[in-house]
């Protein structure tokens, strides 16, 4: 059995100065009973807590570092960069070259913004549609997350769903009433929320393959019906892609798909570990936000040279040849774990999309948040300590999202599918 001691002193000491002992909710293992592991360091595929264990680690910081952690040349960009200063509150050249970066890998972003969060670039995303369009409501899917504005924490995926929460004490009712959900890949729904409310409608932002309730890939009817709509309307279509972009795809789950967003935002690889977000899309909505028009948005970190820095050495690291065996091992991975449950008798769906991974404790199939929910969830807590015990670190959480990385080679994908058969015979044993 491995010793967690020193995790537990560490949590119990933190608790006392953070709510919950925690800087993000899904960390504190709640979902899965225990505490969480303090982390140590990482390197590679690998991450090694404070007791000293190690853990081949597939959570990889929420999916930023898809060349595994602390990457050679990202670390020497960084070091590099940090002897010049660590932050100018003024104009780079980075910001130019992440932003060129960017375009030239997806299209669709003919104007960016760089911002700090994932969360700040839906936020401005948001503000931009309905500044533009002078309308108020605006649509997203139930088990979809996009950060933690007002707007968004109605029927919100990931931390929200493993904390059972539906819309989060101090959101304004205005805000909640102007927030119109509908089941992710629901065709019939849209159509009927736009027939009723078309001319409302700000914009509809969507997950394209969803990553914040597990991997639920939007069906291609599903987000054609999306861009058909919004378009009859004079909506925005937003997609969120602070997850999918980079992760499903080189080009992002836009170019899956061949849909073009009238917006997109980015957040987590395209800062390569570092806090970086990125929204942007059609020129012509762009220069709406200021200085060059009159919707607003400021950030005294935007654009930080050493997160300009981060995103580019990732980027410039990343190739469509590199996608493409890292794809394959997913699918590997995806193969294996499904024959182990298999094999035990469980009922499990695997769905992967590029990069991206999921399991669940569920017959399926598995296409929108309720389907999830039937997920046995006890079980999961139950095989998730099995799995640490077997040195294998996934999201503590079935709401959550799991991650390949450059780094992870035929050796660990064999060491996780036998760890997986072992967690299985562990749980059995437990009875």
């Amino acid at each position: 059995m491995r010793d967690f001691s020193n995790s537990k002193r560490a949590f119990a000491e933190a608790d006392k100065y953070m709510p919950g002992g925690v800087n993000s909710p899904v960390r504190a293992f709640k979902n899965v009973g225990g505490d969480p592991l303090f982390i140590a360091k990482g390197k590679g595929a690998y991450i090694e807590d404070i007791d000293h264990n190690k853990y081949i680690d597939y959570v990889l910081s929420w999916g930023p570092l898809i060349l595994g952690h602390a990457d050679d040349k990202v670390v020497a960009d960084l070091q590099d960069a940090t002897t010049r200063g660590t932050s100018y509150g003024a104009p780079t050249e980075l910001e130019t070259e992440l932003a060129e970066k960017i375009q030239a890998i997806v299209p669709s972003l003919e104007e960016m913004r760089m911002v700090s969060s994932g969360t700040e670039a839906t936020m401005s995303a948001i503000r931009l549609a309905r500044g533009v369009t002078k309308r108020d409501k605006i649509v997203k899917f139930i088990g979809n997350y996009h950060g933690h504005s007002d707007s968004l924490l109605v029927d919100a995926g990931s931390g929200m769903a493993t904390f059972d929460i539906n819309t989060s004490p101090g959101v304004p009712n205005a805000l909640a009433y102007d927030t119109l959900t509908v089941a992710y890949n629901d065709v019939e729904g849209v159509k009927s929320l736009f027939k009723e409310h078309g001319k409302e409608i700000a914009c509809v932002i969507v997950e394209p393959i969803a990553g914040n309730m597990g991997v639920i890939p939007g069906t291609q009817e599903f987000l054609q019906t999306l861009r058909d709509e919004t378009t009859k309307s004079g909506s925005l279509l937003i997609f969120d892609e602070v997850m999918s972009g980079f992760r499903a795809a080189y080009h992002g789950a836009q170019s899956l798909y061949h849909i073009k967003p009238d917006l997109t935002t980015l957040g987590k690889v395209v800062g390569g570990g570092l806090p970086v977000g990125v929204f942007g899309g059609r020129r012509d909505l762009m220069e709406n936000i200021t200085p060059a028009g009159k919707i607003y948005h400021a950030g005294t970190l935007s654009g930080n040279p050493l997160a300009m820095t981060g995103g580019l050495s990732t980027l410039n690291q990343l190739s469509e040849d590199l996608y493409t065996k890292m794809t394959a091992n997913t699918k590997r991975l995806m193969a294996g774990i499904k024959q182990a449950a298999d094999d035990h008798g469980v009922p499990m769906t695997v769905h992967s999309v590029g990069t991206m991974w999921s399991y669940f404790f569920n017959a399926g199939p598995v296409n929108n948040f309720d389907d999830v929910k039937a997920s046995d969830t006890a079980y999961f807590a139950k095989f998730f300590k099995q799995l640490l015990q077997q040195g294998i670190y996934t999201a503590p959480s079935q709401f959550e999202t799991n991650f390949m990385s450059s780094k992870h080679t035929d050796v660990e994908i064999d060491k996780t599918i036998q760890a997986f058969n072992n967690a299985f015979d562990a749980v059995q044993k437990q009875g």
